[in-house]
């Protein structure tokens, strides 16, 4: 299995094999997703001090913050594996 990195923002990478969703932050729900990952120690803050506008939620129950949109990650993740497919 091949190792597929995301950009999330300012430099910022996650494994794109480990993303299982990502969310906005605004619903009751992910809130407390995100102060329980806190609690747990499962958090990574990798919006360095700006808004948090995405939720990435890994299959290792890790809670990643991003600074930029949702849409714009998951166009990321499409483009990457778009791209990863054609070198096969």
């Amino acid at each position: 299995m091949e190792i597929q990195l995301i950009n999330i923002g300012f430099g910022n990478i996650v494994s794109a094999n480990r993303v299982i969703a990502i969310v906005s932050p605004e619903s009751a729900p992910i809130k407390r997703i995100i102060t329980e990952a806190r609690e747990e120690g499962k958090l990574i803050d990798a919006t360095y001090g700006r808004r948090t506008r995405a939720v990435i939620i890994t299959d290792s129950s890790h809670i990643v913050l991003s600074a930029i949109q949702p849409e714009t990650v998951a166009h990321r993740f499409v483009i990457h594996k778009e791209s990863g497919s054609n070198n096969n």
